[in-house]
C-alpha cells in the first residue's frame, strides 16, 4: 500500500498542455496569411535570358474600382476621370488583348457606373468584368 503514494507523481507530470503551442501555430497562420497577399503581388526584378520555348505571361487586367463618393482608382491609386481615360488608353495600346475588372461600391449611381465602361470601351478595351462578392445560393 506503500507504493501507491508515488504513482500520483508520475501522474501529475505525464500530461502535456499543448494549448500554448496551438496559440503559436494560430499566429504563425494569421502571420502567413496577412503576408502571402504581399508576397503574391511583389516581384523581384531581375534580368531573365531569352528562350524560344518560352511561353508568354497571362494578360494583365487593369483594375478600376468606384467608391460610395464617387471617388476613382486605378490599381488602389487615387485618380480623376482624365487620369481614367489617359491611362485606359496607354494600357490598352500596351496589352495586346486589354482587360478590366470594375469594382464599384453599391451606393455609386449607374450612371457613373456607365462612364465607367464608356470610357473603357472608348479607349480599346473591350473585355472587362465586374468585381461583386460571391453570394451562397441558398442564402438569397
Amino acid at each position: 500500500m506503500g507504493a501507491s503514494g508515488g504513482s500520483d507523481d508520475d501522474d501529475i507530470i505525464t500530461a502535456i498542455n499543448v494549448t500554448p503551442l496551438v496559440d503559436i501555430v494560430l499566429v504563425l497562420l494569421i502571420i502567413l496569411m496577412v503576408t502571402a497577399s504581399y508576397i503574391v503581388s511583389k516581384s523581384i526584378p531581375m534580368d531573365l535570358p531569352n528562350a524560344v520555348t518560352g511561353g508568354e505571361s497571362p494578360p494583365r487586367t487593369l483594375t478600376v474600382s468606384i467608391d460610395q463618393d464617387s471617388q476613382l482608382y486605378i490599381d488602389a491609386e487615387e485618380v480623376t476621370w482624365d487620369e481614367l481615360r489617359a491611362r485606359a488608353h496607354r494600357f490598352a495600346a500596351e496589352e495586346s488583348e486589354a482587360r478590366a475588372v470594375i469594382a464599384a461600391d453599391r451606393r455609386v449611381s449607374h450612371g457613373e457606373f456607365i462612364h465607367i465602361i464608356d470610357i473603357l470601351r472608348d479607349e480599346g478595351i473591350v473585355r472587362y468584368a465586374i468585381n461583386v462578392n460571391p453570394q451562397d445560393p441558398a442564402n438569397p
